[in-house]
């Protein structure tokens, strides 16, 4: 047994020195003490990197098909009353989605900005008493009614029963509406009116949308859309206005669901319109992003960068449409963040390459230090050091 334990100490890589030849000296104390602080200081924030996590990038090909893709907005219209105001969106595979109420609020604003009725957008059209049949009388008792589509009805069942109705059937054949007050169910529902008294108030809308995960775009601009020899136009005739202030602050924009570390680049934004008319564009770029946090839950979003452009009227002819435009488009590229913590063998592995490497260096310092003390002392007892 004996020799087993003289085997094994004739291995030991630390032999010791006697206490005897130990020699303590001031500068190695302070070379000790600093030392230890440091160590201290880079164990501890060895130590609050391992317990937290931390996020790691990575860049692949995005070979998703078939997904969704959801648009949250809130954005503020100071000059475009909520009566006026629609918003459709359409894509590069044909899709289209015009004068979306679905999911849509919109909140009437006074010209301070504070709220004056804030309302899902096409519900609460006003009811209207004994109005024009299709066949020219007015609703009696015990009749349904269904009224006139002035022409634009699709098959001789179709009934028109409100203005909205009325507008929605001259959409569909793109036709526009030069005079309301023709249209008896405007008349009646006050159309013009309703314009007129919303005249210099603005409009919150806010909600979302849910469209195919292709290029395309989305507008907020007056009037009500229709296609016309494939053309996407406005019906702006039935506002009697020359010119419309399209001046926006955009609260929110965001595509997907938010997730930590998001910054989207359009929060708080605000232009304000100094020109008669004008469109005014965003060109977006979406980049996937996948998000998994440090106990798996995944999180599908995106992120965006954007570029702006405003065309304005050109000698008092409006080129384009009034509005504000989104364009979109998608990367191929998708961005994937992976929280994790750092293992225990790799905090292991830095906790003993800091106490070595602190260890060492200081060992060398106080070397450097003694020799030197100790050359400088036998050169002032020779009298050679002056």
């Amino acid at each position: 047994m004996e020799g087993i334990i003289s085997k094994v100490r004739s291995f030991d890589a630390f032999p010791k020195i006697n206490e005897d030849f130990y020699s303590r000296t001031l500068s190695g104390g302070i070379i000790t003490i600093a030392s230890s602080i440091v160590m201290f200081l880079l164990f501890f924030s060895e130590l609050r990197l391992y317990l937290h996590a931390v996020t790691e990038t990575k860049l692949v090909v995005d070979t998703s098909r078939g997904e969704t893709l959801r648009i949250n907005f809130d954005i503020t219209f100071p000059a475009l009353p909520c009566s006026i105001l629609s918003l459709d969106a359409m894509d590069i595979s044909g899709e289209q989605h015009l004068d979306v109420k679905h999911d849509i609020f919109k909140k009437r604003l006074d010209s301070q900005g504070n709220v004056i009725e804030a309302r899902q957008d096409g519900i609460g059209a006003p009811k209207i008493e004994k109005p024009l049949q299709r066949h020219g009388g007015r609703l009696e008792h015990n009749e349904t009614y269904c009224g006139s589509c002035y022409g634009a009805e699709a098959s001789d069942e179709d009934c028109c029963n409100s203005c909205e109705e009325v507008r929605e059937a001259y959409r569909r054949k793109g036709w526009a509406m030069s005079n309301p007050d023709v249209i008896d169910q405007c008349k009646r529902e006050g159309f013009l009116q309703k314009i007129k008294d919303e005249e210099g108030e603005g409009c919150n809308i806010y909600g979302f949308l849910e469209v195919n995960k292709v290029a395309g775009n989305f507008h907020f601009a007056p009037g009500k859309s229709f296609q016309q020899s494939n053309v996407h136009v406005h019906d702006l005739l039935a506002f009697q206005k020359d010119s419309f202030n399209i001046s926006h602050q955009i609260n929110r924009l965001s595509f997907g669901e938010y997730f930590p570390g998001v910054v989207n680049p359009l929060d708080g934004v605000h232009w304000t319109q100094e020109t008669p008319g004008g469109m005014y564009q965003y060109f977006i770029k979406v980049v996937p992003t996948v998000y998994t946090d440090i106990s798996g839950n995944t999180i599908q979003s995106n992120q965006f960068s954007v570029t702006e452009h405003f065309s304005g009227a050109q000698g008092g002819f409006h080129q384009s449409l009034p509005g504000v435009f989104f364009f979109y488009d998608l990367s191929p590229i998708k961005v994937t963040f992976t929280e994790e913590h750092v293992s225990f063998l790799h905090f292991l592995t830095n906790v003993c390459a800091i106490v070595g490497g602190v260890f060492t260096v200081s060992g060398i310092l106080d070397s450097f230090i003694y020799h030197g003390q100790k050359a400088i002392k036998k050169k002032m007892e020779i009298g050679k050091f002056s």
